[in-house]
């Protein structure tokens, strides 16, 4: 007689263990908000029981009940079986300390941005004076709400092309309780005119067409609007460099992230002086820039985005 392995599960170590387990065993991809099998399996475990994401490690003893364990393994066979993102099947991500509504409307949150946020941007910022700022490509709201939350004297504005996405961002900015962001439907800056910023910040799509066509399942899930972004990833990014000076204060600076398109928009611009900003973990495609950089270069920046345009 054959013994299921899961009837010897009796504690919430017991679960977070049997789950990380499986996982590995699955061949699961991880990339959305967390990046291993056991910080997953943690994150499902602790949602089905109704516990907070940072349970002390004191509780992993506790013993579960047979409805509790069921709940937990359900959401395992899902993510197995389904290769649903484990952010989706909670409905929550965490971003830059915060707890944001997670679905197939965006993204999910995941962007080393946060910790720039969390740090109040330095030295980037320097000693500049931030009165407004922007969220370009903003998808589920999070670098905005993030930035209205941590500097609530700041005005920001979120903008999208995506109705569905900035329905998520409004649900996310009354889950927050933030009242200092306001959300632009706009095709980039299309529908910006007028607007001026000291700070842009954008987590454009900057995914190649080759690479999406070969994504793993779990992120299928996600709209491919907010991945898909040419031959090399940079359709979108040349546009922005292009337009942001007229909607960059004078002093103004722009924050973007490129991921895998940084060694592309290198070797394409090869004469703009990229500030690729190094995180915890190390480089994450991200760069900082001067408004007077993208003016210095904005001939040959404007002759790649318009080629785009025209193809």
């Amino acid at each position: 007689m054959s013994v299921d392995p899961a009837a010897e599960l009796h504690t919430i170590i017991d679960l977070i263990r049997y789950g990380a387990s499986r996982f590995n065993a699955a061949n699961l991809v991880f990339g959305h908000s967390y990046d291993n099998a056991l910080d997953e399996a943690t994150q499902l475990t602790l949602h089905a029981l109704h516990m907070p994401h940072d349970l002390g490690p004191a509780y992993g003893q506790a013993r579960v009940t047979a409805a509790e364990k069921a709940e937990v393994l359900t959401l395992f066979r899902r993510r197995i079986e389904e290769r649903i993102p484990a952010a989706y099947l909670t409905g929550e991500a965490w971003f830059a300390g915060l707890s944001f509504k997670s679905d197939s409307r965006a993204l999910v949150p995941r962007s080393p941005i946060a910790e720039l946020i969390e740090s109040g941007f330095g030295p980037w910022l320097r000693a500049r004076e931030v009165r407004s700022a922007l969220d370009l490509c903003t998808g589920s709201g999070c670098i905005a709400l993030a930035m209205a939350h941590y500097r609530p004297d700041w005005k920001i504005d979120g903008a999208d092309i995506s109705d569905e996405a900035l329905a998520l961002a409004e649900e996310n900015r009354k889950r927050l309780h933030v009242d200092n962001v306001r959300w632009v439907k706009s095709d980039l800056f299309s529908h910006l005119q007028g607007e001026h910023y000291d700070l842009i910040v954008t987590n454009p799509p900057y995914v190649t067409n080759a690479e999406v066509d070969a994504l793993p399942r779990e992120y299928s899930y996600e709209p491919e609007l907010g991945l898909r972004a040419g031959g090399d990833g940079l359709d979108l990014v040349l546009r922005i460099l292009r337009d942001a000076p007229l909607h960059l204060c004078k002093d103004g600076l722009l924050i973007c992230e490129v991921g895998e398109a940084e060694r592309a928009l290198s070797q394409l611009l090869p004469e703009i002086e990229f500030a690729w900003i190094e995180f915890r973990v190390g480089q994450m495609g991200v760069f900082a820039l001067e408004c007077s950089e993208l003016i210095a270069h904005e001939q040959r920046i404007r002759e790649l985005a318009d080629a785009r345009c025209s193809e």
